[in-house]
């Protein structure tokens, strides 16, 4: 189930392991030492030991700021509350991170964990916006909408899915998988597990072996075959996919694995129709790695200076935008069917 400021909801995944544990508490307090600093000197020791300028109330409690202690302080312009536990030391704006306390705090902070794509911003994908933040809890707990926070509920968590220290959060393997399910689209759940694997935000083999563990309950296939894809075992896949779509489409049957002369030598392309100097490359993962691209922009040039037509296609998109693609491959085998007959 997911869960909203809206109260959105979205059936339970079918996840992994034991129940988290609490997160930890703060170090106990010298209250002497605490007790002898001025009121001015506990609020620059408690902005040092937030969490990027927030704290939950049962911290400040633990350094001896009660409820009426906050209230003053609040009245007076000098903090600000986001919510019924989270306190910001300040009247600014929230950051990423303390948005990402305080849904920790807010949703309980012993059942919730940064997860999803927020838990992959977290580890350090950039260039993905979402405005909410994506907490885990067990599906047993009984929660309440939060603004701006998504809350999802799992059936059961893997054993070390939390990162050891700091702000609660899943490992990379178990974020991307739970977020690609989580993804509003198909598009969405490929440019999560793409984008953070090209980050190497985890290992392929890492993401593969979780992936026997998490399961979920929604696009199982299509998560399956972008993992094959991130993996790079997928090129005969992506061959096999392909000649089904140009079935579909009424086209003739195209040629596998093509060997032409250029003038470096041999050229291996992937499928094509040779009788009118179409052909189609796959690109999976390994295409993008060190020389690879070169090697492949000189193939392309090659057939084309000797009057080829080369289609590219990656394997992410051929999951997720296939119509797109063979719109252009039944066009362009029209265009050079009736060249090849005039």
């Amino acid at each position: 189930m997911t869960i909203t400021g809206r109260a959105a909801i979205s059936p339970p995944l079918e996840d992994e392991g034991p129940p988290i544990a609490d997160p930890s508490v703060p170090d106990p307090i010298d209250v002497q030492s605490w007790s002898s600093l001025s009121r001015h000197e506990q609020r620059a020791r408690l902005r040092a030991e937030s969490h990027d300028g927030v704290m939950s109330r049962r911290e400040l409690r633990a350094h001896g700021w009660d409820r009426k202690a906050v209230a003053r302080e609040v009245r007076a312009g000098r903090w600000l509350l986001h919510g019924k536990q989270t306190v910001a030391l300040h009247t600014g704006d929230l950051g990423f991170e303390a948005r990402c306390w305080r849904a920790v705090f807010e949703v309980g902070e012993a059942i919730a964990v940064v997860d999803g794509v927020t838990a992959l911003q977290c580890a350090g994908l950039t260039d993905f916006t979402d405005d909410c933040i994506h907490v885990s809890v067990d599906h047993i707990a009984r929660i309440r909408p939060i603004e701006g926070v998504i809350i999802h509920k799992v059936i059961r968590r893997v054993e070390g899915e939390q990162v050891g220290a700091g702000l609660p959060r899943t490992r990379p393997t178990v974020a991307a998988i739970r977020g690609a399910h989580w993804a509003v689209s198909d598009r969405q759940a490929a440019t999560i597990l793409l984008m953070s694997g090209q980050k190497r935000l985890y290992r392929p083999e890492d993401l593969a072996a979780m992936r026997v563990l998490i399961r979920g309950r929604t696009r199982r296939k299509l998560i399956d075959e972008l993992i094959l894809a991130v993996s790079n075992g997928i090129q005969a896949l992506g061959e096999l996919d392909i000649t089904a779509l140009c079935k579909q489409r009424g086209l003739p049957p195209p040629t596998h694995q093509i060997i032409r002369r250029g003038p470096r030598g041999r050229i291996y392309l992937d499928i094509g129709w040779e009788d009118i100097g179409l052909f189609l490359e796959i690109d999976g993962a390994g295409h993008q790695w060190g020389m690879a691209p070169t090697e492949d922009n000189l193939r392309d040039n090659a057939v084309t200076i000797s009057g080829g037509t080369v289609l590219r296609f990656d394997i992410v998109g051929m999951l997720t935008a296939s119509d797109a693609f063979m719109d252009q491959v039944c066009e362009a085998h029209a265009m050079l069917t009736a060249r090849a007959a005039a």
